[in-house]
């Protein structure tokens, strides 16, 4: 206790940390890295594997519809009358500047249309799918053959290729990024094992198939980025710092990949609410959690994450991506293109590029010069440059989430849900071995974490935040966490949106709350990565490790990957997710 008052900061970080890797899974992206790095890897959560008989690339569990009927389409144009008129952007038809005039005031330039940059910078170039280090037995023949072959002149075959020239073959996996940016034709299929803060189950993606992407995606960033050599895993121990969404049986599958699976020695759970609080220095938050797919709104009171406030709110970044495509459609501004961020990864990734460099909310039209690019055709990119219009609306999405319509993907199998069901109940209505299993009965007096967090399709952020805080049912508690509003995620860093935030929550607080102030604390790093930070320092911090799961422990006592077996001791991983021992 005295050294740990007495260390530096870092210091302690590179004693304990160097080895300790901490895996923040999400929808769309995976962070992991050393608990002793300042930042960690973050790559696209998705894996492509290549397919003898699938003739193009494929998506693995496509959208079903993206719910834009007659009804919904009414409804995102109602709000985007509102956000429209709120913002005083002016409607269709009421402004329209020529090309000739000069850029208005509000407006921005992207992709290098400044001097100092090269207009190209923003291009992604499609992923080369095949592997020249592979020679076939042809080509290695051909090679053997010209060792022995004196005569020059026949250096060229009769169709004129060189015989020793390498031939190349598909590579059988790519992932993160150079997996999103793979060509149309080529016969991968692309996996992504969560959607939408769950693992993505449909009739088209099995449990067994999201599981091995999972191991195999997770394996391949150890190995490759983190270079941690499968037989040297037993010295090292792993930090989950999952979200509130996963349900039980999801967590525990991602536990025995991480011990099972990939060998780390031991492992343990944090919540992403919690981690997000001590990743900024703090103990009592009402974290707002702005991710790819999902948005979560929890409160941590003293270090503890209270379950009933848990709200999710199944939209996020993506959607602010999609959208932003609809507006300049609606506006005609945007180039034409069969832009598709649902039928072509490499859409989504243009979309972000421009939304991370101009999204904002402001007041008046704020409009950005943008080179917008094509990706139909693989041998060339088309390009052209234009003018994006009514960029603040997007971003609106968050707190009308009518204007975002979410896509829609089949239910995981209802096999899944019953063994869930089963599983819970088990577990909730008895307490078999609590005082015999290992001294796991120590966990008996903490509060069980509920699997499910209450879920809204159509409420905005404003609401969530304030339905959470208030039901937390106490005064000092509520005044406390409106004043410490955390946003945390890749759109947290969105310009205005604090503002826009503290003055919507204010105002919709029922007027017989005594609360006369909200506040959104400033992030003191990168909000995208405060989560998996907060992870670190649970993770060192926590010196009497006894909430770790030990690899042997969790091999006789866990569940085998996919088998069914129900694991009785489920209060254990829920109540080690809602303790944590303050050292």
């Amino acid at each position: 206790m005295d050294y740990l008052k007495t260390v530096v900061p870092s210091q302690l970080l590179a004693e304990r940390g160097s080895n300790l890797v901490v895996i923040n899974p999400g929808s769309m992206n995976v962070r992991m890295g050393f608990a002793s790095q300042d930042v960690p890897f973050n790559i696209p959560h998705c894996i492509a594997r290549h397919k003898n008989d699938a003739p193009k690339l494929s998506v693995r569990d496509q959208r079903l519809n993206c719910r834009a009927g007659s009804t919904h389409n009414a409804e995102r144009e109602r709000a985007y009358d509102i956000i429209a008129s709120m913002l005083k952007i002016p409607f269709l038809g009421e402004v329209s500047p020529s090309e000739n005039q000069p850029l208005p005031p509000k407006m921005g330039r992207l992709d290098g249309l400044s001097s100092q940059q090269n207009k190209d910078d923003s291009i992604l170039t499609w992923t080369d799918v095949m592997d020249k280090s592979i020679k076939t037995s042809t080509s290695i023949e051909r090679s053997v053959n010209s060792d022995v072959d004196e005569d020059p002149s026949q250096s060229t075959s009769d169709d004129g290729n060189k015989p020793n020239s390498e031939e190349s073959k598909y590579k059988e996996m790519l992932f993160g990024e150079d997996a999103l940016k793979i060509p149309p034709s080529a016969p991968y299929c692309l996996g992504r094992p969560i959607r939408r803060g769950h693992f993505n189950i449909s009739q088209n993606y099995s449990l067994h198939q999201v599981l091995e992407d999972l191991r195999t995606i997770w394996n391949w960033m150890l190995t490759e980025k983190l270079h941690i050599n499968p037989k040297d895993r037993h010295l090292y121990s792993a930090i989950l710092v999952l979200g509130e969404t996963f349900d039980n049986r999801e967590m525990k599958e991602m536990l025995s990949i991480v011990l099972c699976d990939l060998g780390f020695s031991t492992a343990v759970v944090h919540q992403e609410a919690l981690a997000a609080a001590f990743g900024n220095g703090l103990s009592t938050a009402c974290v707002v959690n702005i991710g790819a797919q999902v948005t979560q709104v929890v409160c941590v009171e003293d270090g503890v994450a209270l379950p009933h406030t848990a709200l999710a709110l199944p939209y996020g970044g993506d959607d602010i991506s999609r959208c932003l495509l609809w507006v300049q459609q609606r506006h005609r501004t945007w180039p034409n293109f069969k832009t598709d961020p649902m039928k072509k990864p490499i859409d989504m990734l243009m979309l972000n590029k421009i939304k991370e460099g101009y999204s904002q909310i402001r007041s008046g039209s704020y409009d950005a010069v943008s080179v917008v690019h094509s990706y139909e055709h693989e041998k060339s990119v088309g390009h052209q440059k234009t003018r994006l219009s009514a960029l603040s609306v997007p971003p609106m999405g968050l707190l009308y989430p009518r204007l975002l319509i979410p896509e829609e993907f089949p239910p995981p199998p209802r096999p899944w849900f019953h063994d869930c069901d089963d599983m819970l109940e088990d577990t909730w209505q008895t307490n078999d071995g609590l005082s015999g299993n290992g001294g796991l009965g120590a966990w008996d007096s903490y509060q069980m974490l509920p699997t499910r967090v209450k879920k809204f399709d159509n409420i905005g952020l404003v609401e969530a935040i304030v339905s959470s805080v208030l039901s937390t049912g106490r005064v000092d508690l509520q005044r406390k966490l409106f004043c410490s509003i955390q946003l945390v995620g890749g759109a947290a860093s969105t310009t205005g949106l604090a503002p826009v935030l503290e003055q919507r929550v204010l105002n919709t607080i029922p007027s017989n709350q005594p609360v006369e102030k909200v506040e959104v604390l400033q992030s003191r790093r990168n909000p995208l990565f405060i989560p998996w930070k907060g992870g670190v320092i649970l993770g060192v911090l926590d010196t009497t490790r006894d909430a770790w799961i030990h690899r042997e422990d969790w091999i006789k006592n866990g569940i085998h990957v996919g088998s069914g077996r129900k694991y009785k001791d489920s209060y254990f991983l829920q109540s080690q997710l809602m303790c944590y021992y303050n050292s």
